[in-house]
């Protein structure tokens, strides 16, 4: 066998890891890919006779083409992009079977939350946080001294966290309603649905949030309700996070936020919520991963 199908051979076997790497980083299955095979070339150009740590020398090299790509969308992001319209009738499209697989070993609030974070930041935390590659080795990836790769992970670390005003005891009562709801509008439950929603529960909604037609505030239970299950298909692409410190729902289609819902509960039940579409409003609400 030639010693470049050896090497190929090699690069296989490491594969699943380095895509695993590459979409953490970049939040997008195409430009993972697009990672690691750059990632192959390099190694096919490169002498390995030196390297001594295969999965290492090539976490590093994915790593840094990862860095450079976020590093060159974030600089063409001046001007805030509207995804609704840029996807339009498409915006609340499933997920892909391949995507929805990657997205769920990932979690979609974490992509959320991955994607607002600085690129040397979210290189930090994924290779540390999620990987547990030293911040020694870190460090050389993103150009800084140990000491400040670690601030790094901790500022994302923080931001993926969040913070809560609420108890563990509320916070987890407030969890198993919202679920409840989720649970119930991704099944087009109508009684579920009922079974959560206060009588006099009110929805209102930013109108970018709504198909043409739809009035921006609607009144009780049995007109929720009925929307509900009319826009059942959000909810296929919606989880479970934090919003400004209470459990709300995020609705991100491959990992891209569209739309956030900041849910009140009141005696167990959903007694109102908020769908915010408007790209400025989104970009202004704290969300953050619910803890475990």
């Amino acid at each position: 066998m030639r010693a470049q199908d050896m090497l190929a051979q090699r690069f296989e076997t490491h594969r699943g890891h380095l895509r695993a790497v590459a979409y953490r980083m970049l939040g997008s299955r195409t430009e993972a890919d697009d990672a690691v095979q750059e990632a192959w070339m390099r190694l096919a150009r490169h002498d390995t006779d030196d390297v001594e740590n295969l999965v290492g020398w090539l976490t590093t090299v994915v790593s840094r083409i990862c860095l450079d790509m976020l590093r060159t969308r974030a600089t063409r992001r001046e001007e805030p992009i509207d995804l609704l319209a840029e996807l339009g009738d498409s915006a609340y499209d499933s997920d892909p079977e391949h995507e929805a697989v990657l997205i769920d070993s990932v979690g979609r609030a974490l992509l959320v939350v991955l994607d607002r974070l600085g690129p040397d930041e979210r290189v930090a935390f994924v290779l540390h946080d999620l990987f547990a590659v030293p911040f020694d080795q870190i460090a050389p990836i993103v150009g800084r001294t140990t000491a400040t790769t670690k601030k790094l992970a901790s500022r994302a670390r923080q931001r993926a966290q969040g913070e809560t005003t609420t108890t563990a005891t509320e916070l987890a009562a407030q969890r198993q309603v919202v679920a409840a709801f989720l649970a119930a509008a991704r099944g087009g439950d109508l009684d579920a649905l009922l079974a959560v929603l206060a009588p006099d529960v009110i929805r209102v909604a930013d109108p970018a949030a709504l198909p043409a037609g739809m009035s921006a505030v609607v009144r009780g239970a049995q007109s929720v309700a009925k929307e509900t299950v009319l826009l059942q298909s959000r909810s296929r692409v919606a989880t479970l996070a934090l919003v400004n410190g209470a459990v709300g729902i995020l609705v991100a289609p491959r990992g891209k936020l569209l739309l956030a819902l900041t849910v009140t509960v009141r005696d167990a039940r959903v007694a109102g919520y908020e769908v915010i579409a408007d790209p400025a409003r989104l970009r202004e609400l704290d969300l953050a991963v619910l803890p475990q």
